[in-house]
């Protein structure tokens, strides 16, 4: 009996240390971005024993990563009716609350989830801390507080350490998080995250070259190991848009290193969804179009591939089948709908109402599509900044109205990074939508007064731009404005003057100036023909034969 006894407690001991290593093995996976064997060895474990809470836990934040809400929920409630370590799944349902903004209720579970720790447990922290980290709204102060407390139990722990690198790192303290990361490592060097993450630091730092070299050393250690691959590819994309004219060489790169990274992680709808994403990155939408297709083969029920399709159904000139996925995609109650889907939706919209010569727009189609790109900028205000070449392509197609409908938005907002260049669009856009009026159709007042503001905005974000001047007194002539037309021309005179003699000798410039003598001299005319008079002479010290000035200095002295 003795004996059998032994032997049964150690193929007890035995067959606990195999579900460890399995566990092990799940997390192994996760680390690698393997995300579909990470699930067939999680869902192989909770089979053979569903008491493992541990289990429940961690297949249901792979269901999370993969954002697959209602499996996730499902293995976390299942989880805690676990007999071993069934707290932690309160720590997913908290994670959830957090994702609805259900603050309140997340606390309340992670009060659970902590309640019954031992002196020297930390995991708990550890895995709370991950859940503030990885919400919708990240709260990163919360995090770095949590491991604080966690590092007080064991501080050299290679998993609090690379967590605490993730919540400086997402705080924006890249001194604490590099600190963080290279302990990780030293404390474990077998967790190539932690000194991946050093070259993100770099990337983010915009040491292109740097991180390049960091995420070498990564897979002079592993060349199998997938994420790195994928960091190479977000690097390169982001070397691709800081150098334009080597951005198609650069594109090629980031594409092959994430198909690298791709076969070393898996081709599941999942995984082909991160792709796509890349893909609306790089902006390869014949590429996104075909990866859209594949996954209809995959997945015909799954929503968000409609998404992809509209995006790049839009991009591709197919304007019906843009139009009909993301209408598709946004209907659907339960679908996570984003500022860029509103924002494609509009474009979409305002494409299909656009006459084939680009001449015109059907009125009603422009109105619904504005009203989708106002609906994505309501949810992202950055959104403007996607709308800036769309303004430009109808402006040059004399479009003025529906332009500077477009621009309105951006020109009303200091944080875009093409404020200054919408304000300047949205101004003349107004601006040469009333130049052409037929006669006796009054210039809409409204729409002047905004493109006069907008070059008001325009000369305190560049106070060099002169050109606004001459806008500025155009505009205020239309609105029939003598006094601030004058003065607007009296101001780009004056800032011109101080440029020097070489500046005023250009022939560009000659003609400007005469523009404004003579604008200047007509609005003096019927109240001060001394002064009318003096301005006609200086537009004929410019130009002798100004045949308008000669005519006018004959009227006025009659």
């Amino acid at each position: 009996m003795n004996k059998l006894k032994t032997f049964s407690v150690a193929l007890l001991a035995s067959a606990f240390a195999s579900q460890a290593q399995d566990i092990d093995q799940a997390k192994k996976a996760i680390d690698a971005e393997q995300f579909e064997s990470a699930k067939a060895i999680l869902k192989s474990i909770i089979k053979e024993n569903p008491s493992n809470g541990a289990a429940f836990f961690t297949l249901g934040n792979v269901y999370l990563t993969q954002n697959v809400e209602d499996s996730a929920k499902i293995y976390f409630q299942k989880g805690l009716t676990a007999s071993d370590e069934a707290n932690l799944n309160y720590i997913g349902l908290g994670q959830m609350d957090l994702d609805n903004n259900d603050v309140a209720a997340a606390q309340a579970k992670f009060v659970l989830a902590t309640k019954d720790m031992k002196r020297k447990d930390f995991a708990e922290y550890v895995y709370q801390a991950r859940a503030y980290m990885n919400a919708e709204k990240p709260d990163y102060k919360n995090a770095i507080a949590i491991l604080n407390r966690a590092a007080i139990k064991n501080a050299d722990d290679a998993q609090l350490q690379l967590a605490l690198g993730d919540a400086y790192y997402g705080d924006s303290k890249q001194n604490e998080a590099y600190v963080a990361y290279r302990s990780a490592f030293q404390a474990d060097n077998s967790l190539l995250r932690a000194k991946m993450q050093l070259g993100v630091l770099l990337k983010g730092a915009k040491s292109y070259d740097e991180a390049l070299k960091a995420y070498e050393e990564v897979i002079a250690i592993n060349p199998n190991y997938g994420p790195v691959y994928r960091e190479l590819a977000e690097t390169y994309y982001k070397i691709a848009r800081n150098k334009p004219s080597q951005a198609a060489v650069n594109y090629k790169k980031a594409i092959g290193y994430y198909d690298k990274y791709m076969a070393l992680t898996d081709y599941s709808i999942n995984s082909r969804m991160r792709r796509a994403d890349f893909l609306i990155l790089i902006e390869d939408y014949v590429a996104l179009e075909a990866e859209a297709n594949k996954m209809i083969e995959l997945d015909k029920v799954n929503p968000r591939i409609y998404r992809y399709l509209g995006y790049a159904a839009y991009e591709n000139g197919n304007v019906d089948l843009a139009l009909k996925s993301l209408e598709s995609f946004i209907a659907s109650p339960t679908n996570k709908v984003i500022a860029k889907d509103y924002l494609y939706l509009g474009l979409t919209k305002i494409k299909k109402g656009t006459s084939e010569d680009g001449l015109a727009i059907d009125s009603v189609a422009f109105d619904s599509g504005m009203k989708g790109l106002k609906k994505a900028i309501e949810m992202e205000p950055l959104a403007v900044q996607d709308l800036s070449d769309i303004g430009k392509k109808l402006f040059s197609q004399k479009l003025y109205k529906e332009s500077a409908a477009v621009f309105e938005s951006g020109a009303s907002s200091p944080e875009s990074t093409n404020y200054l260049d919408d304000n300047v669009y949205f101004g003349l856009a107004n601006y040469y939508a009333n130049i052409n009026k037929k006669e006796g159709e009054k210039v809409d007042a409204i729409a002047l007064s905004k493109a006069d503001a907008a070059f008001d905005k325009v000369l305190v974000a560049s106070p060099t731009y002169l050109e606004a001047y001459l806008y500025k007194a155009r505009t205020n002539r239309l609105l029939e404005k003598d006094d601030l037309m004058v003065k607007n021309y009296e101001d780009y005179l004056l800032k011109t003057m101080e440029l020097g003699a070489e500046e005023i000798a250009k022939p560009a410039v000659k003609t400007k100036f005469i523009e404004c003598y003579n604008n200047m001299a007509a609005s003096f005319a019927n109240t001060d023909k001394p002064k009318a008079i003096e301005y006609f002479k200086k537009t004929l010290a410019l130009d002798p034969a100004n045949n308008y000035a000669t005519e006018s200095i004959k009227i006025l002295k009659q």
